[in-house]
């Protein structure tokens, strides 16, 4: 009894001192997600109480977190995206077009759901909300909630920052040596990708502020007609974690309101690995690779003569296994080698973390990508869409990951790309260094999120935002000051080329006179 009265007095004392936080994830993919979910139970656990706005509710329930408001997903990405979608997609306008409309202004329309629309009129007060958290994409609209509770706003990027989102918080963007998220340079950039990155940077920025005006209609439409212009609301934003770190995403100029918190999905806790997975995984003594297009792709939807390399390429590599993620295995083509084992679904984390694992081979998306980081698997990377292709050249580049492309994939390359992984230990070797570098930090991302979270509240949206903020950019970048000083340059030599010509002229005039005065 004593015992349960001590445990009983400190989870009081823990609520007691926790504050209440509402989470608004609009977006409908899951892989975003997984980072914002891993952020609110990190906060419940905390002892604060979260509730979360989004589309996808917990399965298991978790103390002081609350699914408020799950909205509707129009499709289902789940184990459903196929290779004709992924062809098809490809002829698509550029991301930063779809991020700024089809996962922007169009989500921003949930402003209008009768349950926001409540929370909005007639917000909790027993206990009220001390902060709320968005994500940092495209749909950046929602701190408008932030605004109407007259709280902070903390953003959440699930991927490195997008260079809009640098405006945001006064972020420094040196793109001499940065190069911004959209394209895959090295630190190391020539002139003319130099040149591209800032071209690429400006008409990106203006082409997305542009393009999210509309966002001002929208908030006003269902919130009120007072509210602030769009611009105005995300400069507002009091702090961005983001999902990048220095070890793979090179050292950058940043503002203290940036904090990288890259890898904080990472978690083992409620996942379960089956009995029998198990065994085969520790059976597998030769060793096994992963083969994963994450929780989107379906392998088996690709076109044969692709599969019969996997088939023929994998097959070869015997005693060394295979567990492959197919969501359909009846959809695969008969000739399974018997060293692949197929499972619909994997528990992803435990099987990077198994000692027996040679490597992982990944279409490339940052979630997974940085979880075989986390534990230190080289990686096989054949990417497909969006961000994937950055991904891998950074990976290339860092010499953990040999990269193929789909559209030229041959049977002889995926040998030798299985050959480099498995047999030039430059790949592990690489990659172990790497994750120590990854993993070395003074606190763990999660406890980092947190931390800098619970400082936002205690200190006022204001705690670490930049002085940059109040001024124009061509004062960040001292462009009046250049321009006064080449203005006190120039004048300076003109005002010493007029008193040249003065004392010149005196001379000359003092000479003439001389003569004249010899001459008579």
């Amino acid at each position: 009894m004593k015992l349960l009265s001590i445990i009983w007095l400190w989870a009081t004392l823990l609520m007691c001192h926790g504050y209440r936080i509402l989470g608004i994830f609009p977006y409908k993919g899951r892989s975003h997600f997984i980072m914002f979910e891993h952020t609110m139970k990190s906060l419940a656990r905390k002892g604060h109480q979260v509730d979360v706005i989004g589309m996808f509710p917990l399965k298991k329930p978790v103390p002081n977190y609350t699914d408020l408001l799950v909205l509707p997903v129009s499709t289902a990405f789940m184990n459903n995206l196929t290779y004709a979608k992924l062809q098809q997609d490809t002829n698509r306008p550029m991301s930063f077009v779809i991020i700024a409309t089809l996962v922007g202004n169009d989500i921003c329309h949930f402003l209008g759901h009768p349950d926001i629309q409540k929370l909005v009129r007639d917000p909790p007060k027993d206990p009220p909300y001390d902060l709320v958290i968005i994500e940092i994409f495209g749909a950046h609209c929602y701190a408008a909630i932030g605004h109407i509770l007259k709280v902070p706003v903390v953003g959440v990027s699930s991927s490195v920052l997008y260079p809009w989102s640098n405006d945001m918080i006064a972020n420094p963007e040196n793109l001499a040596f940065a190069p911004n998220n959209l394209l895959s340079y090295p630190q190391h950039m020539s002139f003319w990708q130099r040149t591209h990155n800032l071209l690429h940077t400006l008409y990106n920025k203006y082409y997305f502020n542009y393009a999210t005006r509309e966002q001002n209609e929208i908030m006003r439409k269902y919130l009120g007609p007072g509210l602030p212009d769009i611009r105005e609301l995300e400069n507002s934003v009091a702090m961005i974690l983001t999902n990048s770190h220095m070890s793979m995403n090179g050292i950058k100029d940043r503002t203290p309101a940036l904090i990288e918190v890259g890898g904080l999905h990472v978690q083992e806790e409620g996942v379960e690995l089956p009995a029998s997975l198990e065994k085969w995984m520790n059976e597998s003594t030769s060793g096994f690779l992963y083969f994963s297009f994450g929780s989107m792709v379906k392998i088996e939807s690709f076109p044969v003569k692709y599969l019969e390399i996997f088939y023929n390429s994998l097959g070869k590599i015997a005693p060394v296994r295979v567990l492959m993620k197919i969501p359909n295995p009846s959809e695969l083509p008969p000739g399974l080698p018997k060293n692949i084992h197929i499972l619909p679904w994997i528990p992803q984390v435990k099987v990077l973390k198994h000692r027996n694992i040679k490597a992982f081979i990944t279409h490339g998306g940052l979630m997974g990508t940085q979880e075989a980081i986390h534990y230190g698997v080289p990686l096989i990377g054949i990417p497909l869409f969006a961000d994937q292709f950055i991904n891998i050249d950074t990976y290339v580049r860092n010499n953990i990951a040999v990269r193929l492309d789909i559209e030229t994939l041959t049977e002889e390359k995926m040998d030798e790309a299985l050959h480099a992984i498995l047999h030039d230990s430059k790949y592990r070797d690489t990659m172990q260094k790497i994750s120590a570098k990854f993993l070395d930090r003074p606190l763990s991302a999660t406890d980092t999120a947190v931390y800098w979270i619970e400082y936002i509240i205690r200190h006022g949206a204001d705690a670490l935002r930049s002085p940059a903020m109040d001024l124009t950019w061509w004062q960040v970048q001292l462009l009046d000051v250049c321009a006064f000083l080449l203005v006190v340059a120039l004048l300076s030599v003109y005002l010493l080329i007029v008193a040249v010509r003065f004392v010149l002229k005196l001379a000359n005039g003092h000479r003439k006179v001389s003569n004249k005065k010899k001459i008579s």
